[in-house]
């Protein structure tokens, strides 16, 4: 279900959480479309957290740290990258306010990055928004094989170490099922979020100051 916003100047970093809080977010249907649509999908993608498993070549590339994953350190280079071109997907819907919604988020604590680096370049990475106990995935890009999976294998250890419930995916793509994305139908996922609501998870339960190995964030999965 979408809805499309006929006062796009009116949404504010505070509307567009209250909005999460519904189960509903922004899109724009281009990088040029001026305008804002509220999305509600009848199916909703999620990772359930409890029991994630890192296939075993995914978890072989997390233990080798040929990547440096950190948080929050270059949020607005992890949109940019977000925003460009992938393949099978020409076009993106991060326009200019989506872009200044979200950086607007992360000003205020509530929007949080994931990056990947090799050899000091940015290869990949992921973004998304924290309310409560719940994570909403909003997009995520590589540059080099693996490096977007390495971010939401660091993302899902701190999701797990920090004390959340909920990892919402929006949408569930090939991609994400591989990782272990399920659908499930609008009511049963607002029954999860608003459980996951109650309460208040740590983004910064794993260290935030320096990177965290790939050794660290496998041992927090496999506690689980």
């Amino acid at each position: 279900m979408a809805s499309r916003d006929s006062a796009t100047a009116e949404i504010t970093p505070e509307v567009l959480l209250r909005a999460y809080a519904c189960g509903i977010f922004p899109m724009a249907e281009s990088v040029d479309d001026p305008t804002l649509f509220w999305v509600e999908p009848e199916l909703r993608g999620i990772i359930p957290l409890g029991g994630f498993r890192v296939p075993s070549r995914l978890a072989r590339t997390v233990r080798s740290d040929a990547f440096t994953v950190t948080v929050d350190r270059a949020f607005q280079a992890v949109i940019d990258g977000c925003a460009e071109p992938q393949p099978g997907r020409e076009d993106t819907w991060i326009n200019r306010r989506i872009r200044e919604l979200y950086i607007g988020l992360h000003e205020i604590g509530h929007c949080h990055s994931v990056e990947v680096w090799q050899n000091g370049d940015l290869v990949g990475g992921l973004y998304g928004v924290s309310l409560g106990r719940a994570f909403f995935g909003e997009s995520m890009f590589h540059r080099a094989r693996d490096a977007s999976k390495v971010a939401l294998v660091h993302l899902i250890a701190r999701l797990l170490a920090g004390g959340y419930e909920l990892l919402d995916t929006q949408f569930v793509t090939d991609h994400l099922r591989s990782l272990g994305a399920i659908e499930i139908p609008r009511q049963r996922y607002r029954s999860l979020l608003d459980d996951s609501l109650q309460g208040i998870a740590d983004f910064g339960a794993l260290p935030v100051e320096r990177p965290v190995s790939g050794a660290e964030a496998l041992a927090v999965i496999a506690k689980t």
